[in-house]
C-alpha cells in the first residue's frame, strides 16, 4: 500500500510530461509535414549522378 502513494504521483507525472512533450512537438510543427519525408527519399538527387 506504501508503493501505491510513491508509484501515483511518479506515474501522473510522467503522463503530464509526456503530453507536454507532445504539445510541444505539435507548436514547433513536427507533424505538419509528415507526407514529405516520405516522398523525399524516394527522390534521388541529380548532383550525385
Amino acid at each position: 500500500m506504501n508503493g501505491l502513494i510513491f508509484l501515483i504521483p511518479v506515474a501522473l507525472g510522467m503522463g503530464g510530461l509526456g503530453l507536454a512533450a507532445f504539445f510541444w512537438a505539435m507548436r514547433s510543427g513536427q507533424f505538419e509535414d509528415l507526407d514529405g519525408a516520405a516522398q523525399r527519399i524516394l527522390i534521388e538527387d541529380e548532383d550525385e549522378q
